[in-house]
């Protein structure tokens, strides 16, 4: 009875040692990738911001909050579309920022397709790749870190001003009890296309700079604190500063009108949700790429003794047996 005890224990034990490197390096890299479907909504806040009053002298004024409203909305046609040429798992995301005066009023809408790798979160280039219905080809990441992010400076495209540069590593931090990554971004004063969603109905951006030689410059300190697991920001802050310069801004100081100056942070409600968010999906990768493996090796090896001890206490039976 012994003998068909450790002999099935011994069978579990040589499934659980099987098991353990399968979870870990077949399972694990096909199923921690981004769902194509995901949906999520973000409030953002500036407050004490300066913003331009489009609607009383074009002059730029101190304001309570300004709101960002962001969306992101998983494509999935879209995705299963590129994916059968791109041949890997492929993400679309459809996200909408839409930014709001103290009365609700609409300051500017801006669209975004970002389209990438469902596990490495490469940039994947196909049609419909833009900003503000510019075309652009990323170079980098956006949105989101890699599953399991390195403490190192990664490339990181910046939305405004269509290109990507240097994000830094800074160091380890602790946010609301979690150790994570902390990264910033500074972004040079660049001249930067006017969204073509404008206040005041009528207004063409498009033809602003060519008819009254306007242009819009933009620069931004971003922060980011970032789970190292998931790869997915639990925070993020920007201190944003946008001018009109030349032309319309000409009554301005040097010539210059501030559109938008404020510090933009998550609105707590969301920035709770986020987080709760974050580390519920830390504990399912690392259940898939820690927990579980590691779990089945050491069940493996205790099964194994375990079987070797009741091998060794049925042989040592008979022999006691027969000295007796």
């Amino acid at each position: 009875m012994r003998r068909r005890a450790s002999l099935v224990l011994l069978a579990l034990a040589v499934f659980c040692a099987a098991l353990s490197p399968l979870l870990r390096w077949y399972a694990y890299p096909r199923l921690a990738k981004i769902p194509p479907n995901q949906y999520q909504e973000m409030v953002l806040e500036a407050k004490d911001a300066t913003l331009l009053d489009y609607f009383n002298g074009m002059q730029p004024k101190k304001v309570d909050k300004v709101t960002i409203v962001q969306t992101l909305k998983g494509n999935v046609e879209a995705s299963e579309e590129i994916e059968a040429g791109a041949g890997k798992d492929v993400v679309v995301w459809d996200t909408l920022t839409h930014i709001m005066d103290p009365e609700g009023k609409t300051v500017s809408q801006i669209p975004e397709r970002y389209i990438f790798d469902a596990h490495t979160q490469d940039p994947v280039h196909a049609t419909g790749e833009m900003v503000d219905g510019d075309p652009v080809k990323r170079e980098g990441i956006e949105f989101k870190w890699p599953f399991f992010t390195e403490p190192r400076d990664y490339l990181y495209f910046d939305a405004q001003t269509r290109t990507s540069s240097p994000i830094h590593y800074v160091g380890p931090r602790t946010y609301r009890g979690m150790e994570v990554y902390y990264f910033e971004q500074t972004v040079p004063w660049t001249k930067v296309s006017m969204p073509k969603k404008m206040p005041i109905e009528g207004i063409d951006p498009a033809t602003i700079e060519a008819t009254t030689g306007t242009t819009l410059w933009y620069t931004t300190k971003a922060m980011f604190w970032v789970d190292p697991v998931t790869g997915a920001p639990v925070n993020a802050e920007q201190e944003i500063k946008q001018e009109m310069r030349g032309g319309i801004a000409a009554s301005g100081p040097d010539g210059k009108l501030t559109a938008f100056a404020g510090h933009v942070k998550m609105r707590e409600d969301y920035a709770r949700y986020t987080f709760d968010l974050v580390a519920s999906n830390r504990t399912k990768v690392l259940a898939l790429h820690t927990y579980a493996p590691i779990g089945l090796a050491a069940g493996g090896l205790l099964l194994l003794g375990l079987a070797l001890w009741l091998e060794a206490r049925s042989r040592r039976g008979p022999r006691e047996e027969l000295s007796a």
